[in-house]
């Protein structure tokens, strides 16, 4: 109820300041506002990665590499029978000294536990497993929650069930979460088919411009965000925030906003990778972005009064979060405004329906030369692919992001509050190509 109510109140402001503007101003649209602020975060953090990088070229950052805790690896596993064998003999070949890992089986009706129990018999030293009962609560948190007790490392790491990454990954992340008041450490994300079609390639770029803006976030110490695979948190920090919540449908989200409210920093690593499967089909992606997006605005609205009230909060991570509370804002916004001016169309009064309808070229443009920046640097990609890839992930972006956060505010506001996690499927190659040497076994 509480996120309904927040929610209603903002959209009615929102309205109220759309119906003010276009009556009392020239300006045919209002979106420019928003353009504007958000044009001056990106130069913002730009400017501030150009400073540091300046400043570590002149003196490079010392990690303290004998920062050494215990690692425990957290691997939820839900019907990942094609793609969780591979994962573990990745954890395994890791070249940290200490460290253990646990795979929970949440309920799976394939052959995840068997799967699982053969692999155990193999190592018994490093990994364990266990199965959630039938009846036990749903969600990854509450998966989470439940291995975080029989876990005993100081440091926590949370993999997706097909997680890949290098034989020196945790030997590279740990040292950022050496400093005290640094709770938490994000992985960079990579989508490892991502030359398989269009759609997996548009979700490799739109993590290289999330990585980008996340580096942007850690260069100015503002909020950075979990990104659920490849986190690694402090035990210390998720007793202080009692665990993961259980009632969320992001796990990483919530718990990055809970970890900022009680004051704690969270790193962002761009040169340490981890590498997971793109969604290869459109249904199922849509699922996908819009369990991420509900989440995201229900984490905003949850905690909206904290963010504003709390005294743990820096006042750089409070404006950073504030800012970033505009990727929400801006289709909420821009539905909002056609609305009104196709109100305003209707009565016969003065309206810029088509001026507001033309600004969404200017959203794609902006994304795009993000996109550009962003590939050119982190994909090294020359300029006419780079622009070419980006025109394609900037037009992907518009036109799956509004809708699903037009849908979502609807839903909110109309619909009961509900646990709908919408599972991404992981080895979906694996599982076709297994069917095929089925029937080609069959018709043999």
């Amino acid at each position: 109820m509480k996120d309904r109510c927040t929610l209603a109140v903002l959209i009615i402001l929102l309205w109220v300041f759309l119906f003010i503007f276009h009556k009392y101003t020239p300006v045919q649209s209002s979106i420019f506002i928003l353009l504007g602020f958000m044009m001056l975060y990106v130069v913002l953090i730009q400017a501030a990665q150009y400073h540091q990088k300046r400043k570590y070229k002149k003196k490079p950052k010392e990690l303290n590499t004998s920062y050494k805790p215990f690692v425990t690896i957290l691997i939820p596993a839900h019907n990942e029978e094609f793609v969780i064998q591979d994962t573990i003999a990745n954890m395994l070949a890791l070249d940290y000294p200490q460290y253990e890992i646990i795979i929970i089986d949440d309920r799976s009706s394939d052959s995840t536990a068997r799967v699982l129990k053969e692999v155990s018999e193999k190592y018994p030293d490093k990994f364990r497993f266990y199965t959630r009962p039938d009846d036990a609560f749903p969600g990854k948190s509450a998966v989470l929650n439940e291995a975080l007790e029989m876990s005993k490392g100081d440091v926590i790491c949370v993999f997706d069930a097909d997680a890949r990454v290098d034989a020196d990954f945790l030997t590279k992340i740990i040292p950022h979460l050496a400093e005290p008041d640094v709770g938490a450490v994000q992985a960079r994300k990579i989508i490892n088919n991502h030359e398989l079609n269009l759609l997996t390639r548009c979700q490799n770029n739109e993590y290289c411009l999330d990585a980008h803006f996340q580096r942007g976030r850690d260069t100015i110490k503002g909020a950075v965000e979990l990104r659920g695979n490849g986190q690694l948190i402090k035990k210390e920090a998720l007793r202080d925030v009692d665990g993961w919540n259980n009632h969320t449908i992001t796990d990483d989200l919530d718990l990055s906003t809970r970890l900022h409210l009680k004051g704690w920093d969270i790193r962002f690593c761009i040169d340490v990778p981890v590498y997971e499967e793109g969604v290869t089909s459109f249904f199922p992606l849509l699922r996908q972005r819009r369990r991420w997006l509900e989440g995201s605005i229900r984490r905003y609205l949850d905690y909206f009064t904290e963010v504003l009230t709390s005294k743990t909060v820096s006042l750089r991570v409070g404006l950073d979060m504030l800012a970033y509370i505009s990727e929400v804002v801006l289709p909420i916004w821009l539905v909002s405004e056609w609305a009104i001016n196709g109100i305003n169309f209707v009565r016969g009064t003065n309206n810029h329906f088509l001026s507001s309808v033309a600004v969404l070229p200017l959203i794609c443009f902006f994304f795009i030369f993000c996109l550009v920046y962003s590939l050119k640097k982190y994909h090294k990609f020359g300029l006419l692919k780079a622009i070419v890839q980006a025109i394609e992930t900037g037009i992907y972006m518009v036109f799956i992001w509004t809708p699903i956060a037009s849908y979502i505010i609807i839903k909110i506001i109309f619909m009961k509050r509900g646990l709908d996690w919408g599972k991404t499927e992981h080895g979906v190659q694996e599982k076709d190509q297994n069917q095929a040497n089925q029937e080609e076994t069959e018709i043999a």
